[in-house]
């Protein structure tokens, strides 16, 4: 801070000093321009350069090209920087950034999450060979030099972390090749703003700008100790003393070189200013000077100065190198120079030849118009962006407490994640946003206390009342419905809600079905006429271990009743009409609920409610029989998980559990409404040893084939990531033997 303060007060001055020092310390103490995290939106530019012409045109100018194509964006500067920010965008643009902790482990955590980084930069200050024979850095002490390679040298290792960089010049992209896969070059182009300015410039001053006298513009501060000015000391010499009428104008602290002291009175002195009255000082000279010292740094530094002047008609006459040699056409659209004969030559043709000024002035002024605009410039860099970015998926769920649904969709969010997808979870629900997930950290963003403005290229509405979100958000590339369950029957004839939930079945908004049960296949086809996408459930088998069970005379059975007494459809009133007619002495019943709480006439030895789901194989495998009476399911978790842990299952039927239960083969299925039937299966399962030995056979068989390695293809598939499917699921019943 103390070299940045001396070296501000040596070549802006001390008033200059004072009005930076105001803006650092708001925005430390107010921290203007964060992002705050209150939006969900595609591209976060990391600002690390305290210096305001860079980052006005490689922060500023970059988002003004991407806002012209759609995307949104946000900066924010790299010390106010937060590792929350990581879930709100699906890509991070690092600007000369140095490396820190923070920043090192903000760009691992977004890779995680398969986000795209990129690393932007206008300078070679990225290593010592670069930066080593800058004349500026000679004056710097031990300490000072110690102090500013370590900034080079923790931008460099910034640099290294990131996937593309993005660039201005053609020299610097070659330079920065080496460190990441692919540069992308994006040369400094004017804002909007600043086109309206040199606008408003021309129009102020119109032509001739300096009747009589031409005016030389050298737009670079102090040219005491500068080597690029040096390039072109003695021309200037010789024009001054040649044409009276030519006069010298510097935009910046001026201590006027020996040879130019007896033509003082011709030179025009412009302290700093503002860059909003840049295009009226250029305009107001005749010929733009830029003279750069051929060196691998300066081949690197971008056309700017013709750019700008260009905007306002004034023709620049430049060294021949870098990026001036890269987009000026000699004689054509300005000038280039090889030596300082050169710049003799062209600088007497100029001031001699209105004619030409304006010719080259006008060619230049078409061909900024053209390119150089971020409003006709900015769709390549979004391109460049959009095609690197992962696709990214969203889910949306009505609340991220724990449920089958839920935990369907957490599976399946982990599966596309290591699939390389960009996944987020967008949670309806206003008091939780967390989530369980033994696989790995999911990026979950709140519906209430964020607003959207970024790119989805697939949304999943995952219940009927999140179908909301995808009706009403417009940038969502494809829309998609994970059907889990036939949601009308969720509520009881007369109410409403009802007809809310069946009206999802046959939307009118290009939404796409998608399911894992074989029942909400059929009825979505055979009843609403919809094309839909199925992919088998699955089971995570480390989280149901296999558990040997005994059943052993004195020993009591325990019973296990799982689902929310509360929904009508989970029928868990029949599970304990059941039990409640066992023998207390040689029965032991287990509840275990999400939400609802036992009813006072519920026979209940133990109750667990909101187990955490990496825990519920523990209580299913702590019991020997899984009693399930439930009325409606799509997909039904329970009996499968109680097979996986070697436990029996006794089920009544319904649409969603019949898609993989075979009666007498992996479990036992009773009537429902039959008391006396489930108890007849009771006993049976107490008895008769070899039909246990049959079911728990056949019960791991059917748990091992819907283990979720084996589906991992088939979810990807369901999700249009066209990967081949594994079928090892389909004929696995057919070898079951069935009584």
């Amino acid at each position: 801070m103390i070299r940045k303060s001396i070296s501000v007060v040596k070549y802006e001055g001390f008033n200059s000093l004072m009005r930076k020092s105001y803006k650092y310390t708001k925005k430390r103490l107010l921290k203007t321009g964060s992002a705050h995290n209150i939006a969900y939106k595609d591209v976060l530019f990391i600002n690390g350069c305290t210096l305001p012409h860079p980052q006005r045109y490689r922060v500023d100018h970059q988002i003004e090209q991407l806002h012209f194509n759609g995307y949104s964006c946000d900066t924010i500067y790299y010390e106010n920087l937060t590792m929350e920010s990581v879930g709100y965008y699906r890509a991070f643009v690092f600007f000369r950034c140095p490396h820190t902790e923070l920043i090192g482990n903000f760009i691992n955590k977004a890779k995680y999450f398969n986000k795209t980084v990129f690393f932007d930069i206008d300078d070679l200050v990225i290593d010592y060979k670069y930066v080593k024979d800058i004349r500026h850095l000679k004056s710097f002490s031990q300490a000072e030099m110690d102090a500013y390679m370590d900034g080079v040298n923790r931008t460099r290792l910034t640099l290294s972390m990131c996937d593309y960089a993005i660039t201005t010049t053609g020299r610097l992209a070659a330079e920065l090749q080496p460190y990441v896969k692919e540069v992308f070059i994006n040369r400094n182009v004017a804002s909007e703003k600043m086109v309206e300015l040199s606008y408003t410039a021309i129009e102020n001053l119109p032509s001739p700008v300096n009747k009589g006298r031409v005016i030389l513009g050298y737009f670079s501060g102090s040219i005491t100790h500068n080597e690029d000015f040096d390039l072109i000391l003695q021309p200037i010499v010789t024009m001054m003393g040649k044409y009276e009428n030519v006069y010298l104008k510097i935009v910046g602290f001026l201590d006027v070189p020996e040879p130019l002291e007896k033509y003082k009175d011709r030179i025009i002195a412009e302290k700093f200013t503002k860059w909003e009255r840049l295009p009226e000082l250029i305009r107001s000279v005749d010929i733009n000077l830029a003279p750069l010292v051929d060196t691998v740094f300066n081949e690197a530094k971008s056309e700017n100065k013709w750019m700008e002047a260009a905007f306002v008609k004034v023709p620049t006459i430049a060294s021949n190198v870098g990026a001036f040699k890269e987009v000026m056409n000699h004689l054509e659209t300005g000038v280039l120079c090889n030596n300082e004969e050169e710049w003799e030559k062209h600088l007497s043709e100029l001031i001699e030849k209105e004619s030409l000024r304006k010719s080259l002035a006008e060619n230049a002024f078409k061909a900024v118009s053209q390119k150089w605009m971020t409003a006709r410039s900015g769709c390549q860099l979004f391109q460049f962006i959009h095609s690197r970015l992962a696709e990214n998926i969203a889910f949306v769920l009505p609340s991220t407490q724990i449920s089958g649904g839920v935990n369907v969709v957490i599976k399946h969010a982990n599966i596309l994640r290591d699939a390389g997808k960009d996944v987020s979870i967008i949670s309806m629900s206003e008091d939780d946003d967390n989530i369980i997930n033994k696989d790995g950290e999911i990026n979950v963003i709140s519906y209430h206390r964020h607003s959207f403005h970024g790119l989805f290229d697939k949304c999943v509405a995952t219940l009927w009342t999140t179908i909301s979100f995808l009706n009403i958000y417009p940038k969502i590339g494809e829309k998609l419905y994970l059907v889990q369950n036939f949601e009308t029957d969720f509520y009881e004839v007369g109410n409403y809600s009802r007809v809310m939930a069946n009206l999802t079945y046959n939307s009118f908004n290009n939404i796409k079905y998608i399911t894992i049960s074989k029942w909400c296949e059929d009825w979505l086809k055979e009843e609403f006429g919809k094309e839909v996408k199925f992919a088998p459930n699955g089971l995570d088998l480390s989280l149901f271990r296999y558990k040997e069970r005994k059943f052993e005379p004195g020993k009591k059975v325990r019973i296990l009743v799982e689902g929310n007494s509360k929904d009508h459809y989970k029928n868990v009133d029949e599970s304990f009409k059941i039990v409640n007619q066992l023998d207390q002495e040689h029965f032991e019943i287990w509840y275990l609920s999400y939400n609802g709480e036992p009813k006072e006439w519920y026979r209940v030895d133990k109750f667990f409610n909101k187990v955490p789901y990496d825990k519920v194989g523990e209580v299913y495998g702590s019991c020997d029989i899984l009693l399930k009476s439930s009325k409606l399911e799509s997909f039904s978790y329970p009996p499968l998980e109680m097979m996986a842990t070697g436990g029996i299952s006794i089920v009544a039927p319904n649409a969603g559990n019949i898609e993989y239960l075979k009666n007498g083969g992996n479990c036992l299925l009773y009537e429902q409404g039959n008391i006396e039937d489930a108890l007849q299966k009771i006993k049976a399962v107490c008895q008769d040893s070899e039909l246990r030995k049959k079911l728990l056979k056949y019960g791991l068989e059917t748990a091992k084939g819907r283990e979720w390695g084996n589906l991992i293809n088939n979810i990807l598939e369901l999700y249009g990531y066209n990967h081949k499917s594994l079928k090892v699921y389909e004929d696995l019943y057919e070898k079951m033997e069935i009584v």
